[in-house]
């Protein structure tokens, strides 16, 4: 029978309705992947001048700002398409499909960079296996799992969260371990913040590379329709699932830059090797750790998180398909497994070409990581408003602080955040909005301008 929530929409329910609470909350979890800061640490560390942990704490307030949107706008539109329903709904359908349109820049692209960011780690433990096999192979069996079924998926990211998390105790208690034998290279309070290193500037843009590890807990308001327990359970799942990645960002950034070799080396020439979370833990506990944290590290990008945002991404184009703003055969759902099933072998088909195109690009992966969060923050800059219009200027509500005054500071920081991104990302970020109007227009001018179901044009 259909869900009356999205009847009221002028949706039928055709997603299958399994995910409680906890599977919502181990799937933000994993899509953020909760050792994300394993990979990325010696760019951050180069870009905040040492201090990474201040970095991801002030990364996890702006999120969480943005998490609280999604609250307000998850509850007054529980359908699936995130923050292209919601400002869609919540302010016009012609900027529902810009915002669409930016954050489709992240999640397109996210599959594929974390395809060839494990493949590349695989290779190098694996030489005689090249590249190009290993991306094949991981995007084969991601696709395989989607297509049995969200619930399938959904237990396998259990399984691999909690994997994680092993390694990522393993890494604390080894770390703290060595810090209380002396063996520590930093001092406890410069490494989170020091002074004479510290500026607004150099932070924020710090910020605009942390924020990679954050995205994925706004894919939680992709999973709308297969929510089968109450409406608020969404949003409760999205604070806890950011607050908890945010503690462990914090905590696994500061014991890893506790044992940085050479500090004023890797701030100077940077990492681009990638290998400075791993050289840390190699001074904190030996090469086996070395090679634990970067095994884990390529399995958790390569098919973990891969896997969730893939489920995400496809859910996206479902929903964009379904209103006609995107070709209809995507919008097709499998009648045995219930899930969006074109919409995924689109997705598979897009993360291979993507990752094999960068793979042969020398700045590729640099390049393609700030493009992501460009997308990304735009589209959650669009999000602050929505709830602004939607409730306030639209409903007329008098809870000023969470309808106007929180995602007013929202709107700001990531305001902040994207004046500082990196030059050349904002300029490729900007064309493709730039591709997006345009094609807005040939929608209009074909007659097909945005409507989403239940609204009126």
């Amino acid at each position: 029978m259909a869900s009356p929530s999205l009847e009221r929409f002028g949706y039928t329910q055709e997603l299958r309705r399994s995910l409680t609470f906890t599977d919502l909350l181990f799937y933000g979890l994993i899509f953020m992947v909760p050792i994300a800061p394993f990979g990325i640490f010696g760019g951050v560390y180069q870009r905040s001048g040492g201090m990474v942990a201040l970095a991801y704490a002030i990364g996890a307030v702006a999120m969480m700002f943005t998490a609280l949107s999604y609250v307000q706008m998850s509850r007054a539109f529980p359908v699936a398409g995130s923050v292209y329903s919601y400002a869609g709904r919540g302010i016009a359908p012609p900027v529902g499909f810009l915002a669409g349109w930016a954050i489709l820049l992240d999640y397109l692209m996210i599959p594929g960079l974390l395809y060839l960011i494990a493949s590349v780690a695989m290779h190098s433990t694996i030489p005689a296996v090249p590249i190009w096999l290993w991306l094949v192979g991981f995007v084969v069996v991601n696709t395989a799992v989607n297509l049995l079924g969200i619930k399938l998926t959904a237990t396998v990211t259990k399984v691999l969260l909690a994997g994680e998390l092993i390694v990522l105790a393993i890494f604390l208690a080894v770390g703290i371990g060595g810090l209380l034998a002396g063996k520590g290279t930093g001092k406890a309070m410069t490494v989170l913040y020091n002074g004479d290193q510290f500026s607004w500037s150099l932070i924020l843009g710090a910020v605009s590379v942390a924020a990679l590890s954050f995205l994925g807990f706004d894919g939680i308001a992709m999973l709308a329709e297969e929510n089968k327990e109450e409406e608020r359970q969404l949003g409760r799942s999205m604070i806890a699932a950011l607050g908890l990645a945010g503690l462990l960002f914090i905590v696994q950034t500061w014991v890893a830059s506790m044992f940085v070799k050479d500090p004023a080396a890797l701030i100077k020439d940077g990492d681009p090797a990638g290998t400075a979370f791993y050289d840390a833990a190699e001074v904190a506990g030996g090469h086996w750790l070395a090679v634990l944290t970067a095994v884990t590290t390529a399995i958790a990008w390569g098919f973990a998180d891969s896997l969730v945002a893939q489920v995400a991404t496809s859910r996206l184009i479902y929903a964009m398909a379904r209103d006609r703003q995107l070709p209809r055969f995507l919008a097709k759902i499998s009648v045995r497994r219930g899930v969006p099933a074109n919409a995924v072998f689109l997705v598979s088909a897009l993360s291979l070409a993507l990752g094999l195109y960068v793979n042969s690009r020398a700045d590729g992966i640099p390049l393609l990581s700030s493009l992501i969060n460009f997308g990304a923050l735009i589209a959650f800059g669009v999000l602050h408003i929505s709830v602004i219009w939607h409730h306030v200027l639209r409903n007329r509500s008098r809870d000023y602080l969470r309808h106007l005054v929180l995602p007013l500071i929202g709107f700001g920081i990531l305001a902040a955040i994207v004046f500082h991104a990196d030059l050349s990302a904002i300029r490729a970020g900007l064309a493709w909005l730039g591709a997006g109007v345009v094609i807005l227009v040939i929608l209009y001018l074909t007659g097909r301008k945005p409507k989403l179901s239940g609204m009126g044009s």
